[in-house]
């Protein structure tokens, strides 16, 4: 009977995980949509800023510190968007891996030379790279509490105005790219010095289409202006994407929690009755054997 007692606490139990798994991916759903709609919002505007920039970086006619090529890329600083919480699957670790992977890769030199920093966003890639010795010099645990502009663009500002002086040479990104509920891309984008897109396209299409705008009061003072815009709008995308990956992730997870513990309960349940059978058929069995003893006697 003690097995029996065994197996109908463990089928308690996971009774009770699976209804705390079952209310943790109806959570994960409700954030994930309200996730899903500040990334769709901002999408576009990013999107149309990086167009504009690139326009306007292409007649730039005066220096502009944020365009500058450095002659020697010296030190490197790779920004890494992470979460505060676990049970999301693999979301925190295939990143993690992706961007160790990449260090080894690109950054390898930076790092050999003690010239590579990291900025963690979320309690996790926080603890993670500190961990592993990496030259960590800001982390920001509880970042996805609050989560606001605010705080994103001042983050990017301190960042700026580092590359400005000189403290960094190149500047990254590393987020995962919302796609599906279950599937993310893990990116590595480069945000500073600034690129342009599509700059191999010399098409006279292409020409006509940056020639055919006048601005007001004129295009560096613009750009001096959306420059830091964009480069904030980089970071606060990466943000957004990887709240909503994040998510998703989440509600897969705990919803695949949900069906294993299902099936085993199933088993668990299958397991018990037949060891209840066996120990009733026992006990009628020596029922038997003992009336019919009496009989005998």
């Amino acid at each position: 009977m003690a097995n029996l007692r065994d197996l109908r606490n463990r089928i308690n139990s996971i009774k009770n995980t699976q209804q705390i798994t079952k209310a943790m991916k109806m959570v994960a759903a409700a954030k994930l949509r309200k996730a899903q709609q500040r990334m769709s919002a901002t999408r576009p505007y990013a999107n149309k800023m990086s167009s504009v920039v690139t326009r306007l970086a292409a007649v730039n006619s005066a220096e502009n510190v944020l365009l500058r090529q450095p002659e020697e890329l010296n030190k490197a600083l790779l920004i890494v968007v992470g979460s505060d919480k676990g049970l999301c699957g693999g979301f925190n670790n295939n990143l993690f891996r992706t961007v160790e992977s990449h260090i080894s890769d690109k950054l390898s030199s930076f790092r050999e030379n003690n010239n590579l920093s990291l900025i963690t966003i979320g309690k996790k890639a926080g603890a993670y790279f500190t961990k592993r010795n990496y030259n960590v010099i800001e982390k920001h645990p509880g970042f996805f509490d609050d989560l606001n502009y605010e705080s994103t663009s001042e983050l990017m500002e301190n960042v700026i105005q580092k590359f400005a002086v000189g403290e960094f040479d190149k500047v990254q990104i590393a987020f995962n790219e919302f796609r599906t509920v279950i599937s993310q891309n893990r990116l590595v984008v480069n945000v500073l010095p600034f690129e342009m897109e599509n700059e191999d396209n010399s098409s006279d299409e292409s020409n006509q289409e940056f020639t055919n705008y006048i601005y007001e009061p004129d295009a560096d003072t613009i750009l001096e202006k959306l420059l830091p815009v964009h480069l904030n709008m980089q970071l606060w995308r990466a943000v957004l994407e990887s709240n909503a990956s994040e998510q998703g992730a989440r509600m897969a997870a705990m919803d695949n929690a949900t069906e294993n513990a299902k099936e085993l309960e199933e088993d668990l349940s299958l397991k018990y009755n037949q060891l209840r059978q066996s120990a009733i058929t026992t006990e009628i069995s020596e029922i038997v054997s003992g009336a019919a003893a009496l009989e005998g006697a």
